[in-house]
């Protein structure tokens, strides 16, 4: 389907039903388009002026049109009720639970992608804004915290492990951000002052963009992320690797 209609590639299980979705409404746009295109062409012959000199003002007597109006009303209800509204419950209503999951916070901020890894403890540390620091500490994470001793950092740097649901708390630090993850059908406003969770379930391994769909400022063309999707071993190794830093407080910032 992504092929036949220029879509990215798809490597998430809620995908597929997206891109039905997609494909769906494509169909119906060309079912009107050839329609309506027939019909113009049909009344520019049927009403030139040499066959109509005199204006008819009764117009058109037959309801047939009106017929075609309520039929793609109806078609259009159909992929709302039938279609969208699901997808969109699966997608916003069903969350994994976080025992099952792989949960990250992502923090949005001009004009970058701060990710947040809870660690070997699996709780998130606390954040607290009087140890924000640009460089050293973008999110404010307190390392004096008991939880926080062991949590990941990273900067445009997303690794998760594949065939297995991810969830993710995303939030902003000062503007409206857009996460925009188009090979895993997944796209989320970041919103200053809310915590909002996003997820989906990976089920191809590679390397993939994070994008800013939202026009978040004069640097919003270098806010670029980096997907990771690896198997479980590798992101184990990966982790691993990363909680090697945590001793020196200049290299466990990235």
């Amino acid at each position: 389907m992504e092929k036949l209609l220029g879509l990215p590639p798809l490597a998430s299980v809620h995908g597929a039903e997206i891109d039905y979705l997609i494909g769906l409404v494509h169909w119906l746009m060309l079912l009107l388009a050839v329609g309506w295109g027939i019909y113009f062409i049909y009344a520019l012959f049927r009403f030139r002026a040499p066959r109509q000199p005199k204006a008819d003002y009764q117009g058109v007597k037959s309801h047939f049109s009106t017929y075609i109006e309520v039929g793609v009303a109806i078609f259009e209800v159909v992929l709302l009720v039938g279609f969208a509204l699901p997808i969109w419950g699966t997608v916003r209503n069903d969350l994994p639970s976080e025992d099952e999951a792989t949960v990250v916070r992502v923090v949005a901020e001009q004009f970058a992608w701060n990710i947040h890894y809870p660690g070997a403890d699996g709780i998130f540390g606390k954040t607290r804004l009087e140890l924000v620091d640009a460089e050293l500490n973008p999110i404010g994470l307190d390392r004096d915290d008991p939880y926080g001793a062991d949590d990941i950092t990273t900067i445009n740097q997303l690794h998760l492990p594949v065939n297995k649901p991810v969830l993710i708390q995303l939030s902003s630090k000062d503007v409206i951000h857009s996460f925009a993850l188009p090979v895993m059908r997944v796209k989320q406003d970041a919103i200053p002052g809310m915590e909002i969770p996003v997820w989906f379930e990976p089920n191809e391994i590679g390397n993939w963009e994070i994008a800013c769909a939202q026009l978040c400022g004069l640097g919003h063309y270098r806010m670029r992320g980096f997907l990771n999707i690896e198997t479980q071993a590798e992101y184990d190794a990966w982790l691993a690797s990363e909680a090697e830093y945590l001793g020196d407080e200049d290299d466990y910032w990235f």
